[in-house]
């Protein structure tokens, strides 16, 4: 059974930014690795991600919800194959984090920031197993950095994140992953 990778970021990256191009790649990189990516469905680094995927010939699942819908926030982007929608953006929130089998996160904002709030709080209570939960780029260093100078933070759930800071570095870390749940 092929396993999915949940892709977060940033819903307002245009398409001329060079995240864009990386979020992109990242998609077709875990399409061609042979792993369906999940997104929230809309814009920006989900879009890239997802057109990535689909252009790679992976499998790509867009979690979306009729709350955005309904106000025209949102439109659902071309390239997802299967639509899953919620009617809310907690249940939404919950399919994106307990469902895939490993998160990539790219840099984006409030929205982002919760989805990885979340999972980190899953692993951390048990909720959910483990997964390889990889924050991408330079982006993420300064939050990690000061959480790491606080009290409130032990290395032990520091650990439960990893960072990639090329492209090649997740498909790597993902890899390693996998290789060392196997043994």
């Amino acid at each position: 059974m092929k396993r999915t990778i949940a892709v977060y970021g940033s819903a307002r990256l245009a398409e001329e930014d060079p995240l864009y191009a990386e979020s992109r790649t990242v998609g077709q990189m875990l399409a061609q690795a042979g792993y369906a990516v999940m997104t929230g469905g809309y814009a920006g680094v989900m879009s890239a991600a997802s057109q990535g995927a689909a252009e790679a010939g992976g499998h790509v699942i867009g979690v979306t919800v009729r709350q955005l819908e309904l106000i025209g926030e949102r439109v659902v982007n071309p390239w997802v194959q299967q639509e899953i929608k919620y009617d809310t953006l907690r249940d939404r929130l919950h399919h994106l984090t307990h469902e895939p089998d490993g998160y990539v996160v790219m840099p984006g904002g409030v929205g982002t920031v919760q989805e990885v709030a979340e999972v980190w709080q899953l692993f951390r209570l048990r909720a959910i197993p483990p997964r390889p939960f990889i924050l991408y780029g330079a982006f993420w260093q300064p939050l990690l950095t000061m959480l790491a100078d606080t009290p409130y933070i032990n290395a032990q759930e520091l650990a439960l994140v990893q960072q990639a800071f090329t492209l090649p570095e997740i498909i790597e870390r993902l890899e390693v992953w996998w290789q060392a749940q196997a043994r």
